[in-house]
């Protein structure tokens, strides 16, 4: 990884800074919310405590039948039409293990209560209410109580169409004397629709479905009391009321029965004003970023005359519960808190209390805003910062790479100075330790470079009076046993001749390969004329070459080439068995062209790799060179040729294994003006 990246790095540990801002201004809007929440619970309780203070009309103790308030009246037809609208809203008083069997359905006008009973009862046995039989065929018994008198009904039809019910009871005057309404089937069951006088209104009833075909006890449900909406206790409860805040007091099982206030009626146009200023983004940041819990139940928010909603059911347990829920306005978020109403220690309902508005989203969406723009200046005033100090640190890094790469030549040799040594930081110390090792390195290099002259120079004076010792030895005459040894001493001698004479060559070829001059010439038929100079020698074994059928015009010493040509293909002969074959092939490549020698043979040693074009360097067998020490010069002639065309050499195996091929990868001498 780069050392900008790592700065860059770096840098981004920054973003814990709004991060921590984020984590500041979620924790202000959470303290905040709760000090809502517990402010409405505390009306809540409040506004409870007054309705009992005032001995309010509260909704009575346990589940109750819910008598709907009616716009217009319904016809007493049978049929289920005039109740589209509160059909979602029928009382399941099934037995448990079938709650769906009786739905019933209350409704009240300003002279009526209506009752509408649905059966499902897909079998019938019909009989009159006044026959003998009507007691074991299906029907109905209706129970009415009202001041401590009760009547039953029993209600059944032989056919559909309208009915009268059988009464039974006291005839007090407060009840009906007689029911009369209308029976309807269809293939699911039947269903009863009647009305009695509001003035005949009881206050407990109960409903028992009989079914002739379970041949069982009717479902009998005790008689509960008849719930509606007050608009007395509505009023009352307006009286107690926390200003901008809804409130709605609910029966025991979750039934509207008084409302007052409206939570968005007081702020209504600011949060209309607001909401349209608020930006779309700033909301979806609240709402996604900070408020994320905004989970409360939808059916708070509707005005039907019942409310199933966990956190009225969690009232009505006992404990309190608040949510919170987007208003209808953009930007506007609604807080519920539902309160048990509990009197004596008795759950008699439950107060739920709402309150909306936009201030909360807009202080806190201020207050990201803020942090936003501290965050962003900070974050591009450190990243700016860090981003120019990398840069500069790298430029710097990078151009003390490049000096200290072209400080050193290919050969060795120290060709210039590494910049940046006078710099006071470390990466001036870096540059001035370069510098130091450049330095051993160049004058080690110089010594290695001359050593080979000043040793052929040195040895030469003692290896002519050493010739010319064993000249007068044998001159002398010498006994016949001491004949061997001076045979042995000429021959070392001799050895020693040609390894100072290819040693003062190989400082002449630097200096010659270093001043050869440049032409034009055409690379394609240098090596054709090579592979033809060398089929002779290469017999018995095979000689292809490749590639060298057009011409391919070339900027360079041709001298030079075909002396490096001849040192490749001397030592790809001496290591190709009689049987094998050499191969020459000339390619052109984007970077300029290459010339390969390959030859089958023997691997090359893989500890080797590295070092076959260096100086004094030889993988040759001992029995390979004859009498004459083989010195390794060849692949290092090869070497500085294609170093001195701009080039390189490299040797590797062939993949199939088998033999060995050389590259001189050449792009050229450059053109003298």
């Amino acid at each position: 990884m780069t050392l900008r990246r790592q700065l860059l790095l770096v840098a981004l540990s920054m973003l814990a800074l709004p991060w921590a801002g984020w984590q500041f201004v979620r924790q202000m809007e959470a303290l905040l919310r709760q000090g809502q929440e517990q402010t409405l619970i505390a009306s809540g309780k409040a506004l409870a405590r007054s309705l009992a203070a005032v001995r309010a009309q509260l909704p009575p103790l346990g589940p109750t039948l819910y008598v709907h308030p009616l716009e217009s009246a319904p016809q007493v037809d049978g049929y289920a039409g005039d109740w589209a609208a509160l059909r979602p809203y029928a009382q399941n008083l099934g037995p448990p293990q079938d709650a769906q069997k009786l739905k019933l359905l209350l409704g009240a006008d300003e002279g009526w209560l209506y009752l509408l009973a649905e059966v499902r009862d897909p079998t019938r046995q019909r009989a009159d209410a006044r026959d003998a039989q009507a007691e074991r065929a299906d029907h109905l018994a209706l129970t009415l109580v009202r001041a401590g008198f009760t009547r039953r009904y029993l209600i059944a039809s032989a056919a559909p169409g309208p009915f009268e019910a059988l009464a039974s009871g006291m005839d007090s005057g407060l009840l009906p004397v007689t029911l009369s309404g209308e029976w309807q089937e269809d293939a699911s069951g039947y269903r009863v629709e009647l009305r009695l006088p509001r003035t005949q209104m009881p206050e407990l009833l109960a409903l028992d479905v009989y079914d002739a075909a379970a041949a069982a006890q009717p479902t009998h449900m005790d008689a509960r009391p008849l719930a509606a909406y007050s608009a007395t206790l509505a009023q009352t409860l307006g009286q107690f009321a926390p200003e901008q805040t809804a409130v709605r007091l609910l029966s025991a099982d979750a039934w509207l029965v008084a409302g007052s206030g409206d939570s968005a009626a007081a702020d209504e146009a600011p949060s209309a004003q607001r909401g349209a200023a608020q930006g779309l983004l700033e909301r979806a940041v609240y709402r996604y970023l900070i408020a994320p819990a905004l989970g409360g139940s939808p059916v708070l928010a509707a005005n039907g005359p019942r409310l199933d909603a966990p956190e009225i059911w969690q009232a009505l347990s006992g404990v309190p519960a608040v949510s919170w829920r987007a208003g209808e306005v953009p930007g506007e978020v609604v807080l519920a808190a539902a309160v048990p109403l509990e009197i004596d220690r008795e759950i008699r309902g439950a107060l739920l209390l709402q309150q909306s508005g936009d201030a909360l989203p807009l202080l806190t969406s201020a207050a990201l805003r803020r942090l936003a723009w501290v965050s962003l200046f900070a974050l591009l005033l450190a990243g700016g910062a860090l981003a120019a100090f990398a840069t500069r640190l790298s430029l710097r890094i990078r151009r003390l790479r490049d000096g200290a790469e072209r400080a050193l030549a290919s050969d060795g040799r120290i060709a210039g100075r590494v910049p940046g040594t006078t710099q006071h930081d470390e990466v001036g110390d870096l540059a001035r330790s370069f510098q130091r090792l450049l330095d051993a390195v160049g004058a080690y290099t110089d010594y290695l470079r001359t050593l080979a002259s000043k040793l052929s120079h040195e040895l030469h004076t003692p290896l002519a009076i050493v010739q010319s010792s064993l000249d007068n030895l044998e001159q002398q005459g010498l006994p016949a046993a001491a004949r061997p040894y001076l045979e042995r001493a000429r021959d070392g001698t001799a050895r020693l001749t040609g390894i100072v004479r290819a040693m003062s060559e190989s400082s002449r070829m630097e200096r010659a390969i270093a001043a050869a001059e440049a032409e034009d010439f055409d690379l394609a038929e240098l090596v054709r004329g090579c592979a033809a100079s060398y089929a002779g020698l290469a017999a018995p074994r095979a000689l292809r070459c490749e590639g060298a059928d057009a011409p391919l015009p070339f900027h360079g010493a041709p001298e030079l080439i075909a002396q490096a040509l001849d040192k490749l293909f001397d030592n790809a002969r001496s290591f190709t068995p009689d049987d094998g074959w050499i191969a020459l092939c000339l390619q052109r490549t984007p970077a300029g062209v290459e010339l390969r020698v390959a030859n089958r043979g023997p691997l090359l040693p893989a500890a080797m790799a590295g070092r076959l074009f260096d100086s004094l360097v030889s993988v040759r067998d001992k029995d390979r060179g004859g009498d004459v020490p083989h010195l390794g010069l060849g692949l290092y002639v090869v070497r500085l040729v294609a170093e001195r065309h701009g080039g390189s050499a490299l040797a590797r195996n062939l993949d199939d294994g088998s033999g060995v091929e050389f590259v001189l990868h050449l792009v050229g001498l450059p053109r003298q003006r």
